[in-house]
């Protein structure tokens, strides 16, 4: 297939890529086919796998596109990079609202459009939780993350008006060294300076960077899923079990504990998302017959030590 991809720099983006251009592993066993990929760039294009576009300007070099069996829509701001200053959190929004309709507008305006769009949303859709587990058909929460991705999701209506598969990805804690939230966190672990965070009963809802990839790419060639898929690991952890984990499988202790105060000080805002309770499940996937190369967190820690 000729799939199109935005954000193919940022962490999953970049792991996509790579999986479908070599061909890669998509599920726990067997390879798939590779794909043609074209990125989408925020310059002139440079060859014909490159297609420009600003999201800002809502602008997509749509001709571009023409002839993509499928898009992966990842692009937007880091929701922890900066503190939530009004000012990150309009581009927080802008980011992610207008670039999702300036992709919804171009695939619709195309004589023949792709397949299917899928676009990389969040699991802050559901708000907090708490001990409740939730899936897909659970309603939004409330805050600045979850009514975020209801704008987020609500732009790709273009495509979804013009006939085309839309598929929302709402991802959860990526597991992964190279970046993403656990990329800062296994630095402090390996240093023995790891611990919960606030009283750590709050759950997260995790994923390894392998599986991400493979439920993008599951997405993309199951014709049935069609709006909101949950990207998580079939057992969400609370953030003390994760603690423990982290521990035993880098053999470092985790004796702190970093207090809720601490973290307002250091994240302001954002500190109220670290600290709530995200108890996802991945129904939709499970469903569709998806199987998960690392089901338990120790196996998702494994993994992105290599």
């Amino acid at each position: 297939m000729r799939i199109a991809v935005t954000g193919s720099s940022g962490l999953i983006g970049t792991a996509l890529v790579r999986s479908l251009t070599a061909g890669g592993t998509s599920r726990a066993e067997g390879s798939e086919e590779r794909h043609e990929v074209v990125r989408l760039v925020r310059r002139a294009a440079r060859g014909a796998d490159e297609v420009e576009w600003d999201p800002a300007r809502q602008y997509v070099d749509a001709a571009g596109l023409d002839g993509c069996d499928a898009v992966v829509h990842l692009a937007g701001a880091g929701v922890g990079d900066h503190r939530w200053t009004e000012a990150y959190k309009k581009e927080l929004r802008d980011s992610r609202v207008l670039g999702t309709a300036a992709i919804a507008e171009a695939v619709a305006s195309l004589e023949t459009p792709p397949r299917v769009l899928v676009c990389g949303t969040a699991v802050g859709y559901y708000g907090d939780t708490g001990d409740r587990a939730v899936d897909e058909s659970a309603p939004p929460g409330a805050g600045f993350l979850a009514s975020l991705c209801e704008e987020w999701e609500a732009a790709a209506a273009p495509a979804e008006e013009a006939g085309i598969r839309v598929a929302f990805a709402r991802t959860g804690l990526v597991v992964a060294r190279e970046g993403g939230a656990w990329g800062r966190l296994f630095p402090i672990f390996r240093a023995g300076l790891g611990g919960r965070l606030g009283n750590g009963r709050q759950y997260w809802s995790y994923i390894s960077l392998h599986d991400e990839v493979a439920a993008l790419r599951h997405i993309v060639d199951t014709a049935e899923l069609s709006g909101p898929v949950n990207l998580t690991a079939p057992t969400p952890l609370t953030n003390r079990e994760v603690t423990e984990a982290m521990g035993r499988v880098l053999r470092r202790p985790t004796p702190f504990a970093v207090p809720r105060f601490a973290l307002r000080v250091a994240l302001g805002e954002f500190a109220e998302d670290v600290l709530g309770s995200q108890r996802v499940l991945p129904k939709k996937l499970l469903d569709s017959g998806f199987t998960f190369a690392h089901p338990s967190i120790d196996a998702a820690i494994r993994a992105a030590m290599g």
